[in-house]
């Protein structure tokens, strides 16, 4: 194997190259060592292996958590970490259903959450989200999507009250998803 230049960062190439001299038993000591050392990797191992009863639960609290603050435990919404929820759950499983019904999750905590919110960041990832989650939800087949575009029809009415345009914004994605 080709020496890497001094100061450079290994690569999965490198990593790859060094699993290749493991055995059966190295590489499932190394699972237990990588599942033992910190909760998203077992979260990822629980989701990609399908093991539990809602592999979507672990996502869900995240988005739960990063939306829909506890502000007497002076806690701070994060969109990047509730988008960072969703990104890991596409990398450990990406099974269509489950993403679409964490992006429709995310809009719904967003939604419920910004009452009083003054955030035109929030509210533009708020919409994004939206968009994307009646994309993925178009996909699904036609009992899948059509629960799921129930609970999205929901989210503008919500954020009618709020302003900045954020409702009026989701009714007209509505609208051109139904065209479409």
């Amino acid at each position: 194997m080709p020496r890497r230049q001094e100061g450079s960062q290994p690569t999965w190439t490198d990593g790859k190259a060094k699993l290749a001299s493991f055995d059966r038993l190295g590489l499932v000591g190394l699972m237990q060592d990588l599942y033992a050392a910190h909760k998203d990797n077992q979260t990822f191992l629980h989701a990609r292996f399908g093991l539990g009863e809602d592999i979507l639960k672990p996502y869900k609290e995240a988005l739960d958590r990063w939306l829909w603050p506890d502000v007497l435990r002076n806690q701070d919404t994060s969109v990047v970490k509730a988008k960072q929820a969703i990104s890991s759950y596409k990398k450990a499983v990406g099974e269509p259903a489950g993403l679409a019904e964490l992006m429709v999750f995310y809009c719904e905590c967003a939604a419920g959450s910004c009452n009083g919110y003054q955030d035109d960041g929030y509210f533009d990832a708020l919409v994004r989200m939206f968009e994307q989650a009646l994309k993925v939800v178009g996909q699904l087949p036609a009992p899948d999507r059509n629960a799921l575009i129930a609970r999205l029809d929901r989210v503008p009415v919500i954020n009618h009250n709020f302003g900045y345009g954020v409702g009026d914004d989701m009714d007209s994605l509505l609208a051109r998803h139904r065209r479409a």
